[in-house]
């Protein structure tokens, strides 16, 4: 051999150690063979999250696009796609997805076809295409629903060339119109069907056709079949160049504020100037890791028993490992092995399965989630390459406490086939406790600078040390069995002897309770807090119709609308609603109320304060009120008589009269006291935002308040009110009282019923601060108890197994068949019991810190903001108390009652 002593040395030890690894993966392989059960419970655990995270990544590289292939959707057999943002210069990036511009000055009006063609070569075409335009369907009398409606010749080889057609033909007149699958599928519309749009206005589905990037409902309008002008939606051109595309035509073209997409990339002196959009959010990066290592700690913990298991029956195989010379270095890696093997086992078959699923469901993710087509069948090796990794990794961290424990073991016990008592070390209860601890204060700390990975990394913090915790907590329950009858005695024995098969299940269920009573907690209280702070705009028995454009060229006949209200809405009480507004349509103003500036608080919502003014601020009583009402008030002002104000406000009928007097005196009535001076309100107009009142704007009225509880601050002025400011009165719709809110299908109905005035909004109370949370609490409890329910059934299984020798025994002295079902009960109960109620204390710990620092933070700061309140989420509770008694039930039902009976036990 050649070499200094020492490299000789180092170059035996490598050999030394990859020949104990090559036994170590031999024996490996042949134990995975050997206990197919063990084997399979473990590759379950690990092959389904490497499936899930395979499907995604491979899903996910699927749907990015290369930028020739984007280019070729955007462009068909186009030269370029042209896009007009400004009129000055402007700056963009290669492919013209991103762009800059110093003018400040946006388009108003539509440049036409032949002024883009007018900045091209001679012998240009080019075809406009206008996109993201609002289409609501009808048939009939009944609406059918809102898609996006697209406008492009198809029939001209630039159009046909960015569309794919499914079936018929495209649209080739006024009358025509084509969908797309899902708009098919939504409206219901078959080729032959007739649409109906606004207006009345009709068009016949000749064939169905998609936009590869624009799989949502949507159809395409031949131009002379849409509705001119088309100032709401997306325009763009496709150009047809005589030659090829140069940079002098690009600088020329940008220089007119024409940016441009085509396959020759922008020269790079035109890039546009900007942060990456590549770019990274640390926080999200950060949090999505923290995220998955909760997800590996939970495929640890849950696999980790199958490994303590596996070590406890081959102790007599690692004895004689050891009797034959094999080292505690040596024995663990034989443990490890195990991990090693499996974890490549479950991450191979869990990778192909997820690949073959992703391809399989390529089309589902196409139109459901994604919605536009995919680029091409690819996967993403370095993605699949880490989540191998991250398989192995979690393979190797389940077995690696059983491989300490089996270098520990007695070698005389393990050849005798005698269990060798756990060590007890309050080394682990110590660091457990500090952990805990310190993930406290870390999610409080994280609480207290708002930032969500902090706070999520607290909680990781805090689970490791609970789970260091959990076998003294285990031992010390099992000193408790002593009082207990036969079946909780041994199970609790059991559970006290084979911790290392225990506690990690144990921790798994407490690891998925905790994180759902934390989140479910969290959910309520903010439930709670909007539904409290929340303000409907209307009280629950009104409702508003109004024109959507007034000042439009055409009136609709107003006079239709109660009947159609009355038929299909449910309307009772009906009152006109009149608009204040200035005697010129074109002449822009606001009428506001002035509040005397001893009552407004100093300081502005929107502006930064110092600390010694943020306490000033928040000790101030002028400040207490929500911080919008720090800024000025706008409110909705109408003109009204008294018919509308019950309707509107909801108030009492002695409000009501007074408030009614007041506007026969030639007042107005608002909803905001502090408005109110000596029963006087001080009205003015700003006929100019960028100009002071003047004080022939301000008028004096008699005032009245309402306390209305509304989100809407109204202002109501009499007629005469609106005479001395200079207003004019204009009526734009109806306020209408109802027994019950309407619901979709008569909105349906009265749309139908009125298609033929033009767009009508209607403004009902709306419920948003009640919105319920209850699906979310039951998908929050449906993932701990599916965990818990697993990890019971998966350690009961596995106590079954271990246990052999105790059931036999039991047979021999004469126990009963339903000792067996007993005992797995109990054995579930353990698990599941201790596991929820150690998840539920964990969860409301990690979640009072949480919003107990989070409202410390709020009460320090300004402006004021409403603190969270502390919300017991009952529905969540409920379901993970019910959840260990189905798993102790179903432990019972699917174990057999004949107790063995065996002549020898191996």
């Amino acid at each position: 051999m050649t070499g200094t002593p020492h490299q000789r040395s180092r170059r035996g030890r490598l050999a030394e150690a990859a020949g104990s690894w090559r036994a170590a993966l031999r024996i490996a392989r042949r134990e995975a063979k050997r206990a197919r059960g063990r084997t399979a419970l473990v590759l379950a655990m690990i092959i389904l999250p490497v499936l899930a995270l395979t499907f995604v990544a491979v899903s996910a590289d699927m749907s990015r696009l290369t930028p020739a292939e984007r280019l070729d959707r955007r462009l068909g057999v186009a030269d370029a796609e042209l896009r007009t943002v400004g009129r000055g210069p402007v700056w963009q990036s290669a492919d013209g997805g991103d762009w800059a511009s110093d003018d400040s000055e946006a388009i108003v009006e539509q440049v036409s076809a032949k002024q883009v063609e007018a900045l091209l070569p001679a012998g240009s075409r080019v075809l406009p295409i206008i996109r993201w335009l609002p289409f609501p369907a009808w048939d009939g009398q009944r609406f059918r629903g809102a898609v996006t409606a697209s406008v492009i010749d198809l029939t001209d080889p630039l159009g046909r060339g960015v569309v794919r057609v499914h079936a018929g033909r495209v649209p080739a007149g006024p009358d025509e119109i084509v969908v797309n699958p899902a708009a098919q599928r939504r409206l219901g519309a078959d080729l032959g069907d007739r649409l109906t749009g606004e207006n009345a206005r009709s068009w016949t589905v000749v064939g169905v056709v998609e936009l590869p990037d624009e799989l949502s409902p949507g159809v395409i309008l031949h131009p002379t079949g849409a509705s001119p002008p088309e100032t709401h939606g997306e325009r763009v051109y496709l150009a047809d160049l005589p030659g090829p595309i140069t940079d002098d035509l690009f600088r020329h073209l940008n220089r007119h504020g024409v940016v441009v997409a085509a396959r020759v990339p922008a020269p790079p002196a035109l890039a546009a100037p900007g942060p990456p959009s590549w770019a990274l959010d640390l926080e999200d990066v950060g949090t999505s890791v923290l995220v998955a290592g909760l997800g590996l700690l939970e495929v640890v913990l849950l696999v980790g028993p199958a490994f303590a298991v596996g070590v406890r029956r081959r102790r007599r195989e690692l004895a004689l490992v050891a009797v034959a010379g094999g080292d505690a270095a040596q024995l663990r890696r034989v443990v490890l092995a195990d991990g090693v093997v499996l974890g490549c086992a479950g991450a191979a078959a869990g990778i192909a399965l997820g690949v073959v699923t992703a391809f399989a469901g390529r089309p589902l993710m196409e139109q459901f989630i994604f919605q536009h087509r995919f680029g091409g069948y690819r996967v993403w090796p370095a993605a699949l390459v880490v989540i191998a990794l991250v398989a192995v990794l979690a393979g190797v961290l389940a077995a690696l406490a059983p491989a300490w424990t089996a270098a520990r073991q007695d070698v005389v016990a393990g050849l005798a086939g005698r269990r060798t008592p756990p060590r007890r070390s309050r080394r682990w209860l110590v660091i457990g406790v500090l952990l805990a601890t310190g993930g406290a204060g870390v999610a409080a700390l994280g609480a207290v600078v708002t930032s969500q990975s902090v706070i999520l990394a607290g909680l990781v913090v805090g689970e490791l040390g609970l789970v260091c915790v959990t076998p003294t907590l285990v031992g010390l329950l099992a000193r408790l069995g002593r009082v207990l009858p036969l079946a909780p005695r041994i199970a609790l024995r059991d559970a006290s002897r084979n911790r290392s098969s225990a506690a990690p299940a144990i921790s798994a269920v407490m690891a998925a309770v905790a994180g759902s009573v934390a989140l479910g907690l969290l959910l309520a209280s903010e439930q709670t807090r909007n539904a409290e702070h929340h303000l409907p705009w209307l009280p629950s028995h009104s409702l508003l119709i109004t024109v959507a454009d007034p000042a439009g060229p055409e009136t609709p006949d107003l006079a239709a609308i109660p009947e159609a209200a009355r038929q299909h809405l449910g309307a009772e009480a009906v009152a006109p609603l009149v608009e204040a507004g200035c005697r010129s349509p074109l002449e822009p103003c606001l009428v506001t109320a002035q509040m005397p500036a001893e009552r407004a608080c100093p300081w502005r919502a929107d502006e930064p304060l110092s600390a010694a003014d943020q306490r000033r601020a928040r000790a101030d009583a002028r400040c207490q009120d929500p911080p919008d009402d720090h800024l000025t008030m706008y409110p909705r002002v109408i003109v009204d008589d008294g018919s509308a104000l019950p309707i509107v406000t909801g108030a009492a009928p002695d409000e009501v009269a007074a408030a009614r007097a007041t506007l026969r005196a030639g007042g107005a009535v608002l909803t905001d006291r502090r408005y109110l001076v000596d029963g006087q309100l001080k009205l003015s107009v700003e006929r100019d935002p960028e100009q002071p009142v003047r004080d022939t704007d301000t008028v004096a009225v008699p005032g009245h308040v309402l306390d209305t509880g509304l989100g809407t601050d109204w202002l109501l002025l009499s007629p005469a009110a609106a005479e001395r400011l200079g207003l004019t009165a204009r009526q734009i719709g109806w306020a209408f009282s109802v027994d019950e809110p309407p619901e979709g299908h008569q909105h349906d109905q009265f749309h139908a019923a009125t298609r033929s005035l033009g767009v009508l909004l209607v403004d009902t109370s709306d419920d948003w601060g009640s919105r319920d949370a209850t699906p979310l609490l039951l998908l929050l409890a449906g993932v701990s108890a599916l965990v818990t329910v697993g990890a019971a059934g998966i350690a009961t299984g596995l106590a079954a197994a271990e246990g052999r020798a105790d059931l036999s025994t039991l047979a021999a002295v004469g126990a009963g068949p339903g000792v067996r079902r007993l005992l797995s009960l109990c054995q579930a109960g353990v698990i599941a019991v201790l596991g929820s109620a150690l998840g539920i204390i964990a969860g409301f710990a990690a979640s009072v810190i949480i919003l107990l620092f989070t409202n410390q933070r709020y009460a320090e700061g300004w402006p004021i903001v409403a603190p969270y309140p502390m919300v017991v989420p009952w529905l969540t509770l409920g379901v993970l108390v019910v959840v260990p008694l189905v798993a102790m039930l179903g432990a019972a039902l699917f174990t057999r009652s004949r107790l063995p009976v065996e002549r020898r036990l191996d």
